[in-house]
């Protein structure tokens, strides 16, 4: 009896520091989880460069020198006062002009201007006053002055000459496209922008309309400095800038949504994830006119995607029945998070 309780008791505390071992296992990898946490929470975030990155700051840049470039080989030339900061500078460098021309250009007086609002707008906004928005007025700001350094008259025959119109129509394109890049790339190019993030914090005022208000107050201005020409261009110009915006942000952003009804549902499903790499939706369904069952399957694209879909689905299932139309929006994975 005495021999069997021996073994039991043995048994007992051979299980007891096995518990042991493993808790203190167990202990051990917390407490390494732990540090790790810690790490990287007390620690600075590694920033690894990508493919993304790269092409992120590349498209965002292009963006920023497209507005730079039309201010400098279209609009300051022709004194044409596009709204913003770019239309006052415009404006204050000719009233400027005489003895302190050559020190305050238009470049000169963009730059100062954007440090006065970026000053603000760290003052009142603070956090809210993203990296990229200071990052895009710093680098428009220099891009400015340093372009302003080449004589317009060398690089663009027809700057300065009677084709106004032509070169109207060109600024409002090339600033249109820019602005709509920067947009896109969810920055900003700082300058009256900053005055509106700050209304937008203390007011509940309409934004959008109060800036557009303002650039055509800014277009008037031409009116007073220039010529009654030269200040209906301008104006035609701000109404025309908003429209080349829009546009350009919606054909960047347009997807497609497309709905298969076919019969082939396991082919269909294939071509999408591995020929044109999307996620779909599907559901049975009933035809209303044979009563023979069907499947329905859903999925959004980019337009040159569907255009491959379409193709592909005309060559693999010709009985499928398609309909593709535009998403000017979509909200969801893949396609919230821009570029």
């Amino acid at each position: 009896m005495s021999d069997k309780n021996s073994v039991n008791e043995q048994a007992a505390e051979t299980q007891e520091n096995a518990q042991t071992a493993l808790t203190a296992e167990e202990t051990a990898k917390d407490g390494a989880n732990a540090e790790n946490t810690e790490a990287v929470k007390g620690g600075k975030p590694k920033f690894r460069i990508t493919k993304n990155t790269v092409l992120y700051f590349l498209v965002l840049n292009l963006g920023v020198f497209l507005i730079a470039f039309s201010l400098w080989i279209f609009q300051a030339p022709n004194n044409f006062a596009l709204g913003g900061v770019g239309g006052i500078s415009v404006v204050l460098a000719k009233v400027l002009e005489g003895p302190t021309h050559g020190i305050l250009s238009y470049s000169v007086i963009y730059g100062l201007l954007n440090a006065i609002l970026l000053i603000f707008g760290l003052i009142f906004l603070g956090k809210a006053l993203t990296l990229k928005t200071i990052y895009c007025t710093v680098v428009l700001s220099l891009e400015n002055i340093l372009l302003n350094l080449i004589p317009t008259e060398n690089i663009f025959p027809l700057t300065g000459g009677n084709q106004l119109f032509l070169e109207l129509v060109f600024a409002v394109l090339i600033t249109g496209a820019g602005q709509a890049i920067v947009f896109n790339c969810r920055a900003s190019s700082g300058g009256t922008d900053i005055i509106a993030l700050i209304i937008k914090k203390y007011s509940k005022s309409n934004i959008g309309f109060a800036l557009f208000v303002a650039d055509i107050l800014v277009a008037c201005l031409a009116f007073w400095q220039f010529t009654t020409e030269i200040g209906l261009l301008s104006i035609i110009g701000v109404f025309a800038k908003s429209f080349v915006i829009d546009g350009v942000i919606e054909n960047i952003t347009k997807t497609k949504y497309v709905t298969i009804i076919t019969e082939h549902p396991d082919m269909v499903s294939e071509i999408i994830v591995d020929y044109i790499h999307r996620g779909f939706t599907k559901m049975e369904a009933i035809g209303g006119y044979t009563g023979d069952p069907r499947t329905v399957i859903i999925t959004v694209c980019r337009r040159a995607q569907a255009a491959h879909l379409k193709a592909k689905l005309h060559d693999e299932d010709p009985t499928s029945f398609v309909i593709i139309t535009d998403a000017n929006e979509i909200l969801g994975k893949g396609f919230a998070e821009r570029m």
